[in-house]
């Protein structure tokens, strides 16, 4: 009888053992509807990380444990990704990357906040996100003021425009992109000539362009997706709109050729990676994106490095705090110094990147060609 007493405690002790060994790390970002494309790239960035860490045996605290992705779709909504939310914390996973947009991100936030769960976006860029006093939220990427004051710049000092028309999607990432690129454009003393909105799924824009050409721009910058930015480049073609368009990361991808129906002129689009690396990283962000292509078979779209890295900053501090359990790294991951495939990861007193880049980009031959890296 005794032995099978301490045999069972030793399976109960094994069974204890085995949890502490594997650490989760959830990610969760749109893998189906208009910006899936954006989703899976985020979702393979991070899987390439987690498989990484496993290759070399990757330690928390010296102890060797194994990684694991747990993927979801929220399919950029946000009333999907309050659930998906919800979904991981209820799984107690040991830290969650993404959401993929700032309105997916904001309102799943909350849900981390609540279970304690520290939350990495590499890509929402709303200052909002940041902005709720939640200890457990932290972004890889320049927020929306830096984006949008840094392309209210390039327009007005290299571009020359002078009358800018802004449309947006209505969502947190388009109207808070919009706002903080007109407050730049203000800053400049350029006028903003027409101000117009549309929804994440349109894909008839005839009203609002029509008013739009009224207007005369010689610029129109779009706080949206691709998905929408493409066929609303088309439609200003077919109605003889002869501006450039400009946007944020949404639209920095080379499906913005595909979905235009290749009518995007060779320097007609200009955009900006809410990221990027400076000349001494573009080594290992050359290496990354032939690994990527390597495992996928595809080019990365634009998240991808940034969601590894944010996998990689949190295996860093769980490995200083010598513990997965988020309560016991949180401080660590606010403190963090990681030296990423995208730059230096470290976060304010707020959870924003520090120091954070943006890459300008035009296409040219229907391809994404960078312009400049800045601040």
């Amino acid at each position: 009888m005794k032995k099978q007493v301490w045999l069972l405690v030793a399976l109960s002790a094994a069974g204890v053992a085995s949890a502490q060994e594997t650490v989760r790390i959830g990610h969760a970002a749109a893998i189906t509807g208009p910006v899936a494309h954006f989703g899976k790239d985020s979702e393979n960035g991070a899987r390439m990380a987690v498989d990484a860490l496993n290759a070399r045996g990757a330690t928390v605290g010296g102890r060797k444990v194994t990684w694991v992705l747990v993927p979801e779709d929220d399919g950029g909504d946000p009333k999907q990704a309050t659930a998906v939310a919800q979904k991981l914390a209820d799984a107690r996973v040991n830290a969650v990357v993404g959401h993929e947009t700032s309105g997916t991100t904001i309102p799943a936030s909350k849900i981390y906040y609540d279970a304690g769960i520290p939350q990495i976006s590499a890509s929402a860029t709303n200052p909002k996100y940041t902005q709720q006093g939640f200890n457990t939220t932290f972004r890889v990427v320049a927020n929306d003021i830096q984006l949008g004051r840094g392309l209210a710049r390039y327009a007005a000092r290299t571009m020359g425009a002078k009358r800018v028309a802004v449309v947006d999607d209505r969502t947190a990432y388009g109207q808070g992109l919009v706002t903080e690129f007109a407050n730049g454009l203000r800053q400049q003393g350029v006028n903003v000539v027409a101000r117009e909105f549309t929804n994440d799924k349109a894909t008839d824009f005839a009203a609002i362009l029509t008013r739009i050409r009224a207007s005369n721009p010689d610029l129109v910058f779009f706080g949206g997706m691709n998905a929408v930015a493409g066929p609303m480049l088309r439609q200003m073609k077919q109605l003889g709109i002869n501006a450039k368009m400009m946007g944020g990361d949404g639209i920095c991808s080379d499906e913005m050729h595909k979905l235009s129906g290749g009518t995007m002129a060779d320097g007609q689009v200009v955009c900006a990676e809410a990221g990027g690396v400076e000349a001494a990283g573009k080594a290992g962000m050359d290496r990354f994106r032939a690994d990527y292509r390597k495992r996928f078979g595809i080019d990365v779209q634009i998240i991808a490095p940034y969601s590894y890295d944010a996998v990689m900053a949190l295996a860093a501090a769980m490995d200083k705090a010598g513990s997965a359990a988020p309560a016991k790294y949180l401080p660590e991951l606010a403190k963090i110094q990681y030296k990423g495939v995208t730059g230096n990861i470290a976060f304010d007193q707020r959870g924003d990147i520090r120091d954070g880049v943006l890459t300008l980009y035009t296409f040219k031959g229907g391809h994404r060609t960078a312009i400049a890296v800045t601040k």
